[in-house]
Formats: C-alpha cells, structure tokens, sequence
C-alpha cells in the first residue's frame, strides 16, 4: 500500500489489517495480561508520571501560571504516545518471550533513536502549538491571561463568549489531537519493533486509522476515556491507567500492521 505524500512521490508504507469493533477490547485484554505479569515494573513506570505530573503543576503554581493547568493537562494527551515508549518495550519483549527490567524499558529509545527521537520532537512541537494556540484563543475572548485557576471553570462557564468560546476551543483541540493520533496510532511501536524511516512509520499509521477510521475512533475514545480517568484522580490513577493504555496499544500494533 502506498500514501501520497509532498510532491507528489509516493511514501512506502507496510501492509495494514481491517480490524473489527470487538478488537479494542482483545488489545485491552491483553494489555491487562502484561500488566499482570509485570506489575512492580507497571506501577513503578506509572508513578514516574504521577511525580512528572505533580512537578509541572507545582512548577506552573510557582511561576504564577498555574491557570496553564487545565491546557498542560490537556496537551499531556498529545505527548503521552511517545512517553509510553518504555511500556512497549515491556509488552514486546514479553512477546518475545523475554522477562523486561527497568533498565530495559529506560534502554528502549537505543532501538531506534533517530526514528523515536523524530516522531518525539514532532509531538513536543504539536503540545507547543496546542500551548501558544490555547493562550491566543483566551486572549481573543477574554481579552487578557487566562481566568485564576481557583475560578477557572467558574468564569470560563459564565463568561459573556462561554460558547463560542468552547467551541472555538474544542473544535481546535480536536483537529490537533486527531493528528496526533493519526501519526502516532502505531507509528510509534512499530519504530521501537522495526527498523523502518520514520516517514515510513508514520504514513503507515495514518493509513491504518484511515482504512479503519471508525473503529480507531472508538479506540482513541478509550484511550481518552482511560487516561481522563487518571489525570481526574490529580495523576494518582495514571500509575494503572497509563501502562495499561501503553501495552494494549503495542497489541493494537501487532494486530493492525502486518
């Protein structure tokens, strides 16, 4: 299968499968399984987001920025794929028939450095932009620095353009987010498991969430669903949530591409 690309030449990519709707729920399942396996290691790697979690918000409160909150937590979504990169070294050697260790997980980006190290940065500039493009949309509306955090939603919900105001907001976070899971589906597993271009890597998971759209929808629901359910907990349930959603998306991986 082949995707456009710039120019008009042609991106290599790699064979992906039609997947059903009951999938998600065999890719968590076998997820839950690798968790089980390893679940010192699971938890100790969750909590390593817990404490990063609780850094930036005591760092954003020290600065006197601590209503970037709510738009930091956000824009956690769009960075998390390539944060989890551990985890599936986790579930792959497990796949291998290999017992993983930390230093195993810490190790994982020597796989294929140039390839992670390029789909990372891709998603540090779209947190970036999520960042710059949520203060401008503040601005415009509220015609200054976001509302206190200890009124935040108070005044967001009341305020004169509440609506056009999360409209705005919600239709942008939804185009940047529905990149970032279109490039970052599987792009990001399969440059850890194969030694593939990155462009390779990531026309490949563009095609996979396009020919099965529908049923990635529901998977990228999930995903929000589950990591929303930690971050509402201060962070405290990323410790289970985050490497669950880690290992069933190696599984959702190996089960798309061929």
């Amino acid at each position: 299968m082949m995707a456009p690309s710039i120019l008009g030449s042609q991106i290599r990519t790699l064979p992906v499968r039609r997947i059903t709707v009951d999938d998600p729920n065999r890719w968590l399942a076998a997820g839950w399984r690798d968790f089980r396996r390893a679940p010192l290691l699971s938890l100790g790697y969750g909590a390593l987001f817990v404490i990063a979690g609780y850094a930036i918000v005591f760092g954003l409160y020290n600065v006197g920025l601590a209503s970037l909150v709510p738009t930091a937590i956000a824009g956690f979504f769009l960075v998390a794929p390539i944060l989890a990169v551990g985890l599936y070294e986790i579930s792959r050697r497990f796949e291998r028939g290999e017992q993983p260790s930390f230093a195993d997980t810490v190790g994982a980006i020597r796989r294929n450095p140039g390839g992670l190290s390029g789909i990372g940065l891709v998603l540090i500039l779209c947190l970036a932009a999520w960042l710059q493009i949520a203060l401008l949309i503040f601005m415009l509306f509220f015609h200054q620095a976001p509302p206190s955090l200890d009124h935040f939603f108070y005044d967001i919900l009341t305020a004169r353009d509440a609506l056009p105001f999360l409209l705005v907001g919600t239709a942008i976070g939804y185009v940047i987010a529905s990149l970032v899971f279109a490039i970052s589906a599987v792009s990001i597993p399969m440059l850890l498991d194969r030694d593939v271009p990155l462009l390779v890597a990531v026309a490949t998971s563009v095609v996979a969430v396009r020919e099965n759209w529908l049923v990635m929808l529901g998977w990228a629901a999930t995903i929000v669903l589950l990591v929303g359910i930690g971050l509402a907990t201060f962070f405290v349930g990323l410790i289970v949530t985050l490497p669950l959603v880690a290992y069933a998306t190696w599984h959702a991986y190996r089960g798309i591409v061929e």
